[in-house]
């Protein structure tokens, strides 16, 4: 066993908990959410939901830039050097966490603070600016995982 062949899955499954975890929570959470609870009930799912799941997001985003430049110095590659492929996804990680950082540093505690109050207008409004958030950032993720599976050669 190489040491490629240990980051790489490591890699891959980082991306999988992050991209998956927005995927799950867009399509099939929020339908269930919107279905079974009223709104004050739907949103306090949502803190809660939040918080759990930023956790596994800040292991991916720790584990991806670690793990991607191990590999880059594994394969005796530098940033300049990197397939083009790499760079983009590379940037398209700094977009990904910029939002993330974006909904976890500024939405979520405005959204906690109004689910606190019992300020369920201004919290659902808070909610609906997240859920554009995420929803671009899973469309930046998909892109990012298609490019990496076909590791196209732009």
């Amino acid at each position: 066993m190489t040491p490629f062949s240990l980051v790489y899955p490591l890699h891959v499954l980082a991306a999988l908990v992050w991209v998956g975890g927005m995927f799950f929570a867009w399509m099939v959470l929020r339908p269930a959410a919107v279905k079974a609870l009223d709104g004050p009930g739907r949103l306090t799912l949502w803190v809660e939901v939040f918080q759990g799941f930023f956790r596994w997001v800040w292991g991916a985003v720790i584990l991806l830039p670690v793990t991607g430049v191990g590999m880059l110095h594994l394969q005796h590659i530098g940033f300049e050097t990197a397939p083009k492929y790499v760079q983009v996804m590379m940037g398209l990680y700094v977009v990904m966490t910029a939002l993330f950082i974006r909904v976890q540093g500024l939405m979520l505690p405005e959204l906690r603070t109004a689910v606190e109050a019992k300020d369920w207008p201004a919290g659902a409004a808070v909610l609906g600016r997240i859920r554009k958030v995420v929803g671009f950032n899973l469309l930046v993720g998909v892109l990012l995982v298609a490019i990496a599976a076909a590791r196209p050669s732009f």
